[in-house]
């Protein structure tokens, strides 16, 4: 019974994580740029373990960072639902890329991610803050590569950097 629960419990404290760093105050001039934990763990996992990791963990991951977060509940279920898609559709040849293409290849589903952030908000007549909406591409970026081999690299044993 342990032996197959042992493996869920890295994802799952991940995942707690992940939640965690996406509530914990930050500063006035630092809240635009708070990366996006959420999506990066969910990418990670569903590129690295797309056999356990899918679209159900990536709605309720969804859910419950719109109950913490006190947004419209769906907005990030459905926005997270087409870029973990993506990575379970992409995984064999992101898993195999170099690790600036995965970077790029990141940025773009976070691009995506944000995009269909930002399509509810105009929906649901919600004020959009402008440019800065983008900002936490930029600090998401620069932390995937540490946020990947932080959790393995999608267990390969040598990961080239160029």
């Amino acid at each position: 019974m342990i032996a197959r629960i042992q493996p869920f419990l890295l994802p799952l404290a991940t995942f707690v994580v992940a939640l965690a760093l996406s509530i914990i105050p930050l500063g006035d001039r630092m809240a635009p740029f708070r990366p996006d934990w959420v999506p990066l763990v969910l990418i990670y996992w569903a590129i690295a373990k797309p056999q356990h990791f899918g679209l159900l963990a990536a709605f309720a991951m969804g859910i419950a960072l719109d109950m913490l977060t006190g947004s419209l509940l769906g907005r990030h279920a459905l926005a997270l639902l087409p870029i973990v898609y993506l990575s379970l559709r992409l995984h064999l040849r992101i898993r195999v890329a170099l690790v600036w293409q995965v970077t790029v290849t990141v940025v773009l589903m976070l691009v995506l991610y944000h995009f269909l952030l930002f399509w509810i908000d105009g929906v649901g007549q919600r004020a959009i803050p402008g440019p800065i909406t983008w900002a936490p591409l930029l600090s998401s970026a620069l932390l995937w590569p540490i946020v990947m081999f932080a959790l393995g690299g999608f267990g390969r044993d040598n990961v080239k950097a160029t």
